[in-house]
């Protein structure tokens, strides 16, 4: 025994960011204080960031950035698009 942990598994890293994207309405329910709420982001980001090996660190970091800011949790930019139900006439 070496003492090393063993290598970060990359399906349940996608795991664990999916399961957040799915919860992230219901962890806002649960802490209606903005700082709770805010603290409770905190935790799951930091434990998916641990499962996340270092040559997948930057996109988990980003896609992490994403969901907060979809959230409320991180300033950012919400992009939408507009998709006419008509065409020009």
């Amino acid at each position: 025994m070496t003492g090393l942990s063993p290598a970060p598994d990359p399906t349940e890293l996608e795991h664990a960011i999916t399961t957040l994207e799915v919860e992230m309405a219901d962890l806002q329910l649960r802490h209606r204080d903005l700082f709770a709420y805010a603290n409770a982001w905190a935790e799951r980001h930091d434990a998916i960031m641990r499962l996340s090996p270092p040559e997948l660190r930057a996109g988990t970091e980003a896609r992490l950035r994403r969901i907060a800011i979809r959230w409320g949790l991180a300033d950012g930019v919400r992009l939408t698009a507009q998709f006419p139900a008509l065409g020009r006439t």
